[in-house]
């Protein structure tokens, strides 16, 4: 994992985040890639994806990849032909389920998960509301993830984290991301994805595997495509009873 001693930096980027707001919001899926390629490596990717996919637009973005007529491009970025394979890894969170596991653990010790994450989505909403009152910081998706990311491929050595912009991490979540992580967290940077090819990558699986995993969980997935994406899937994904076909 190091080179010259230094350790490695690990290219971060979510799909999915809308703070606290779990239950009721766009997007029911949680995803946050993390990548570990040489930036050579992830420079050569994004160029080969311009010249398959062949759009004028001045960044490409996951709905490039998941457009139908790109499907094949899509395919091979994921599979063994394609740069990931092995260099990144997808932490997927089903939101419902995510709250599910807060409401026993905080709230209601002793119930069985599952059948507060069956019941009427009125009842998730009703605890929600009084976990965003009085556990705020409970509901947070994005600290967690980079913790899974830095433990992951650290494997309990330092590393870096190099992580597009996200308003979410302010001075304070950032100051209890390190002491969560102490000396694994060798250092952490923000950039713009457009400046990043690493960060660029990761865009783009986070962006294909929240889709790929909402499709899966709605009942309409592609067979192929979520077969593609279970070599990325982190095992300790947070997911319902339906994580057989994606973990």
């Amino acid at each position: 994992m190091r080179t010259n001693g230094l350790s490695p930096e690990v290219a971060c980027d979510e799909s999915g985040s809308e703070g606290s707001n779990l239950i009721d919001g766009i997007t029911d899926v949680f995803a946050h890639a993390s990548v570990l390629l040489p930036t050579e490596a992830a420079e050569a990717c994004v160029l080969e994806l311009r010249a398959r996919i062949r759009s004028p637009a001045l960044e490409y973005k996951a709905n490039h990849l998941l457009r139908e007529k790109h499907r094949a491009v899509l395919l091979w970025l994921l599979g063994p032909a394609g740069p990931m394979l092995g260099h990144a890894a997808v932490h997927l969170t089903e939101k419902a389920f995510f709250v599910a596991g807060k409401i026993v653990e905080l709230l209601t010790p002793g119930e069985e998960v599952l059948s507060i994450y069956h019941a009427d989505r009125s009842v998730l909403r009703t605890y929600t509301d009084v976990l965003r009152a009085g556990h705020r910081d409970q509901l947070d998706l994005l600290i967690p993830a980079i913790v899974r990311a830095v433990d992951r491929w650290g494997g309990g050595e330092p590393v870096s984290v190099v992580h597009d912009r996200q308003n979410l991490l302010t001075d304070d979540r950032i100051a209890q991301l390190r002491r969560i992580l102490g000396a694994r967290l060798a250092g952490l940077r923000f950039v713009d994805s457009r400046d990043d090819a690493r960060v660029q990558i990761a865009d783009f699986l986070a962006g294909v595997a929240r889709r790929i995993a909402s499709d899966e969980l709605n009942g309409h997935g592609d067979g192929e495509l979520v077969d593609a994406l279970r070599p990325y899937v982190d095992p300790l994904s947070i997911w319902g009873d339906t994580r057989g076909r994606l973990l």
